[in-house]
């Protein structure tokens, strides 16, 4: 902490006190606001535009400034090379929320910059002084009329102003860029508001109106306001992604997604979406068996929901009676979406907990038709089609699922903004199956699925196939290429340690089987993932011997992954045992309930595969089955 300084006015402690804590963690020399008075043409004040809260999700679309008493814009796009300038002359630089808002998404934006050591968040000055609440609640307290033809204009409606510019709206900027500026000459009247509190009254002939007084807002950096032509948007702004742009050419191409906008209940109906392809029916639904029964006859490559499908970790039911609600109320999926700036509510808070219960129960009984399900998280996939979030209203919606290439009645027909989001849901689908998905969410709870363009490439194999097929062979096979190695048995495995059991395919098979009926498949495969997943990017799972295994890695992983069954003749695999000294041991476990399953398993693959000849042959086939889906092992 700065000690006192002797020869420091008196009054600039009371100042010190309204301003001093909002510098950012930076550190105050003894004369912490003498730029403010001393230089004040030197006084930067800020406000930035953005499509949304989020700097992980959201871009950055205006600039606003003002120094001098000249008022600046840069546009994304821009070169920013005078905003890059002006801040390195500015001894001081004002904000409102900018600790936590614009000088967080200019850093995401342009990487670290060169801020002045003093920052006046406004903010928390005012907080302070007893003024709370946001920027325009503030001035309307101190009677600042600077928005005189803009009362209606919020940040919302900031995010609809620039994607209608984007779309050729030009006078739809010019409203946005007098929105900003008018924030910003807010500022500089709640600045001097402060200074005259915190000043004493013999100095406030030198501080009142220093700052509000000389603004000259008509003047913007490359353009003069008045009256001049404002550029067209730039073409690499506009979203270049389409519907056949991401997946043609892919299996996903031609799937089939069912998208449910899920409610908390009945009463109000939930808007599902079957898209085949790019086209999309929708309608509202509102009982379960109504929606079980649409799900099925669309008979889907995958179910997308925007609900909560799994509790947090511990938790054993929604309500607030669970004797285990100290496990909290919020799983990690939650947290992370909230690190990223997305208002996001618990999945246990009370006005949520119907949803949750609803969708945990849905999901199981799609699955039980063996249909796979993923909880989805739309928003994402509307910021990359570049339609605003939820709220800005559906004729956006319509707007961007039209630009992006979805077809379908809706393009003639009004909808419910339950049904659009519920194609936003189908789409979530469709970049899950094209392997264009985030996994979101912590150990021992089932992920949140959120559209990535940049998601990592890799591969998830899967092997099937009836004893001594060639499973293992074939797993190792790829771990030596450079695969992670798993198997569902390792975790049974750790059962059997923990009750101290020998580790024959006697036990495995009885513990197996008692796993499966109790903690359910799921939860084995869960826990066999989770041995390899964060430390590699390819993945091989050795022993696929059910279909909720199959199901399981398509939620997980979507078009990352690849499911092999191996076929060997009886005898041939037969004879793999006598070679091992194991036949009384093969054929007491073929019969054995845990392989009754591998049939079924068989008609989910993608890919078969032969292994009645050597391992050479074995290797080339899955070489081929792997490079058939234009990823290769990893090279030695």
């Amino acid at each position: 902490m700065t000690q006192a300084n002797p020869n420091r006015p008196l009054w600039e402690g009371a100042l010190s006190t309204a301003l001093g804590r909002s510098m950012v963690g930076r550190p105050k020399s003894s004369a912490s606001y003498h730029p403010l008075f001393d230089h004040p043409n030197c006084v930067m004040f800020l406000d930035i535009e953005t499509t949304g809260l989020s700097k992980y999700y959201d871009q950055l679309t205006l600039i606003g400034y003002e120094m001098g008493g000249q008022y600046h814009v840069i546009l994304a796009g821009e070169d920013p090379r005078h905003f890059l300038d002006s801040l390195a002359r500015a001894s001081s630089i004002v904000t409102f929320n900018g600790s936590t808002f614009d000088i967080p998404f200019l850093e995401a934006t342009y990487g670290e910059l060169r801020w002045p050591k003093h920052h006046i968040d406004l903010r928390y000055a005012c907080r302070r002084m007893g003024l709370v609440g946001g920027q325009k609640n503030i001035e309307k307290e101190l009677r600042i009329t600077c928005r005189d033809g803009f009362e209606g204009v919020d940040g919302a409606m900031a995010v609809v102003l620039w994607h209608r510019y984007l779309r050729g709206d030009l006078d739809a900027l010019r409203e946005l860029i007098d929105y900003n500026r008018a924030d910003i000459r807010a500022m500089t009247y709640i600045l001097d508001h402060v200074v005259e509190e915190s000043a004493p009254s013999d100095l406030l002939s030198r501080t009142a109106k220093l700052f509000s007084f000389c603004s000259a807002p008509d003047i913007r950096h490359g353009i003069a306001r008045a009256g001049s032509a404002l550029p067209a948007p730039p073409v690499h702004l506009k979203s270049p992604v389409s519907f056949s742009g991401l997946f043609g050419g892919m299996p996903a191409a031609n799937a089939t997604v069912v998208g449910l906008d899920l409610t908390g209940s009945a009463a109000r109906p939930s808007g599902l979406a079957v898209m085949r392809g790019n086209h999309a029916v929708t309608q509202l639904l509102a009982d379960d068996e109504e929606i079980i029964r649409r799900v099925v006859e669309a008979e889907p490559d995958l179910v997308s929901i925007d609900s909560p499908l799994c509790l947090p970790v511990g938790r054993t039911r929604v309500t607030d009676d669970d004797p285990r609600r100290f496990c909290g109320i919020m799983r990690q999926s939650e947290r992370i979406l909230k690190k990223r700036g997305i208002n996001v509510y618990p999945c246990l808070i009370p006005s949520m907990q119907r949803l949750t219960e609803r969708g945990i129960q849905l999901a199981t009984a799609i699955r039980a038709h063996g249909i796979p399900v993923i909880e989805c998280y739309p928003g994402a996939a509307q910021d990359i089609m570049g339609i605003p979030r939820k709220g800005a209203g559906t004729e956006w919606l319509m707007l961007g699922m039209k630009e992006f290439g979805v077809t379908g009645p809706f393009t003639t027909e009004a909808l419910s903004h339950d049904e659009l989001d519920a194609i936003t849901c189908s789409l979530v689908g469709f970049f899950h199956l094209a392997g264009k998905t985030e996994a979101l969410g912590g150990k021992g709870e089932e992920p949140m699925m959120v559209p990535n363009l940049k998601a990592p490439d890799g591969l998830v194999v899967g092997f099937s196939g009836e004893i001594a097929a060639g499973k293992t062979t074939a797993a190792r096979f790829l771990e030596r290429e450079g695969f992670a190695y798993t198997r569902i048995s390792l975790v049974i495995d750790d059962e059997l340690k923990s009750r101290g059991m020998e580790f024959s395919r006697e036990n495995r098979q009885r513990v197996g089987l008692e796993l499966h009926s109790d903690k359910g498949q799921r939860w084995l495969c869960r826990k066999a993932i989770e041995r390899v997943e964060g430390s590699a990017t390819q993945i091989v799972v050795d022993g696929l011997r059910w279909p909720e295994d199959v199901q399981y890695f398509q939620e997980r992983y979507g078009g990352r992954f690849r499911h092999i069954h191996l076929l060997a003749a009886y005898e041939t695999r037969r004879k793999r045992a006598v070679a091992t000294g194991s036949t009384e041991a093969f054929d007491e476990a073929t019969s054995h309930a845990v392989e009754q399953g591998v049939a079924l398993v068989e008609g989910l693959s993608q890919c078969r595969i032969s292994n009645d000849s050597d391992i050479s042959a074995l290797e080339a086939q899955i070489r081929e089955a792997i490079l058939a889906q234009e990823i290769a092992p990893n090279a030695h």
